[in-house]
């Protein structure tokens, strides 16, 4: 099939969790035989070539807190249009015309809309396209009622509210227009089910290209205790790094050593005399592999956590919050434990950090069954995929 994917931002950089998403989609489309079209803006900064398969409409700030004066255009865009500010963000004529040129200069079996936050384009795809699927990353009008309920202040409340029902309206649209709507948890799809009984959720594999001897790092290579890493220029994500400072860090020793990880937590640098603040990692799975355990601290979002199916990946101990292992119903049960109270959670990623008990064997034992099940999961991603595609021929 010939496939016309729109989303976002080109997702072949991998920089946060939905272009990770967005990009196992695409893969597991080209595994599967099709011809992918991929739609997008390019981050500014970011070095993409445009080719056939990749139509780049403009370059962008994709990160609101990096954007300089942007946020404010896009709020005075999202309020004379009455759109949700994040899909205010990603509106333009150019994208809409690019859009309407390829349909007119070609034909797709299929266009797949990736995130809510370009529901402006429904309108245009309605009109020319029969078979949409929608993928909704999250349940996203749930993520700003969670922020909306975590804020006191008067003008940040209302604007969550606002986001949360304005961007509800617009998913709710997409899931009814679409033939098809792919979620990433069980929780999301009961909720697009109800306005879409063609909904599925897809188990994401992880990120990580691991082969199994690349896991097989000795003891001796670890260069500190405790990793964490992720998108903090998401204020969900921030949450939850937060909580761990605040709630977590005063029960742990202080002569463990913490390096965090990923864009957006500068306010670390210098604050603790243990905590090493990395800023972007280019490649996660080495910053992963010098930690002896990894903490997953979060407390808010929607969808499924990469970061989390990537610590998996990664063969070390993890500690997790609840809500960290949201949408993974199934996981290898060694050396993962969930911990919701802070002291709960030090306590444990203290012995695992401290713990010299495991053997080499167990250590082996351990990476092999991480490892199957990381192909199995990519495997029934992949057929997953496979399958949902064929039925719309059917």
């Amino acid at each position: 099939m010939k496939i016309l994917y729109l989303t976002t931002v080109i997702p072949t950089s991998r920089k946060t969790g939905g272009e990770i998403a967005s990009q196992n989609f695409i893969d597991a489309l080209k595994k599967n035989g099709h011809d992918v079209v991929v739609v997008a803006y390019q981050r500014l900064g970011d070095i993409q070539q445009e080719s056939k398969n990749k139509i780049i409409v403009g370059k962008r700030h994709i990160e609101s807190n990096k954007s300089r004066l942007y946020p404010l255009l896009w709020m005075g865009d999202s309020l004379l249009r009455k759109y949700p500010y994040s899909a205010a963000k990603y509106y333009s004529l150019n994208y809409v015309k690019s859009v309407k040129k390829i349909l007119s200069n070609d034909t797709y079996d299929a266009v797949i809309v990736d995130h809510a936050q370009i529901c402006w384009i429904a309108d245009l795809l309605s009109a020319k396209v029969k078979k949409i699927i929608f993928i909704a990353h999250n349940i996203e009008h749930e993520v700003y009622l969670a922020q909306c309920q975590n804020t006191h202040n008067p003008l940040t409340k209302y604007i969550y509210q606002r986001e949360a029902t304005l961007i509800q309206t617009c998913e709710d649209y997409l899931a009814s227009l679409a033939i098809q709507v792919w979620t990433l948890t069980p929780h999301d799809s009961k909720y697009f089910w109800k306005l879409n009984p063609n909904t599925q959720a897809f188990d994401l594999p992880s990120s990580l290209n691991i082969r199994f001897n690349s896991l097989q790092q000795p003891a001796s290579s670890k260069k500190f205790d405790i990793g964490i890493i992720g998108s903090w220029t998401w204020n969900a994500n921030m949450l939850g790094l937060k909580w761990f400072f605040q709630q977590v860090y005063p029960h742990l020793p202080k002569n463990l050593s913490i390096h965090v990880a990923g864009k957006g937590a500068e306010w670390l640098s210098g604050e603790y005399d243990n905590v090493h603040y990395c800023g972007f990692v280019p490649d996660v799975q080495e910053f992963m592999s010098q930690a002896k355990a990894i903490a997953i601290p979060s407390v808010a979002g929607g969808g499924i956590q990469i970061k989390t199916l990537d610590a998996i990946a990664s063969g070390l101990p993890i500690v997790a919050t609840p809500t960290a292992l949201r949408g993974i119903v199934e996981y290898p049960s060694s050396d993962i434990e969930v911990a919701e109270q802070p002291d709960k959670f030090a306590y444990i990623l203290t012995d695992f950090v401290t713990n010299t008990d495991l053997t080499e064997n167990s250590r082996i034992s351990l990476l092999e069954e991480r490892h199957k099940w990381l192909q199995l999961r990519q495997q029934q991603f992949t057929a997953k995929v496979k399958n949902a595609i064929y039925s719309l021929g059917h």
